[in-house]
């Protein structure tokens, strides 16, 4: 797995691409030209998350109409580092879904399949919760 960082204009202004020709746009500067490095860790830990879930729903002939994710990150206030301390997600399903499969699916995305959690473990304290057609 590779990818580029190059850089476009001037400050911290930053475009990612990878070798299929898919990009990310990286500002960390004022000019908001694109996500900072910390929210497309949050990102990246959503949509692993939400990948695994929503294939384990699918092999248990779950019915999913609509799927979001939303996640948050705490860091702490000084440092030169400041690694997130806490990620919390809310995962929002609506559909013809057990709940109780969800929560399972759920379960085992953020604990044992995602890639992206488990780089964050043991140091980072990861919870989530479920919300039904909401």
């Amino acid at each position: 797995m590779n990818v580029s960082i190059i850089r476009r204009g001037d400050h911290l202004h930053f475009e990612g691409d990878n070798r299929r020709g898919n990009t990310v746009l990286i500002d960390g500067g004022e000019q908001s030209k694109g996500m900072r490095p910390m929210e497309l860790l949050l990102t990246a830990m959503g949509s692993c998350s939400a990948f695994d879930a929503a294939l384990i729903l699918k092999k248990q002939r779950q019915v999913i109409d609509d799927f979001r994710v939303e996640v948050s990150g705490t860091r702490p206030d000084t440092g030169a580092a400041k690694p997130f301390e806490k990620i919390h997600l809310t995962f929002f399903l609506s559909g013809k879904i057990d709940e109780k499969k969800a929560e399972r699916a759920v379960k085992l995305s953020v604990e044992k399949y995602c890639s992206v959690s488990a780089t964050f473990r043991p140091e980072t304290k990861i919870t989530y919760n479920l919300k039904f057609n909401a």
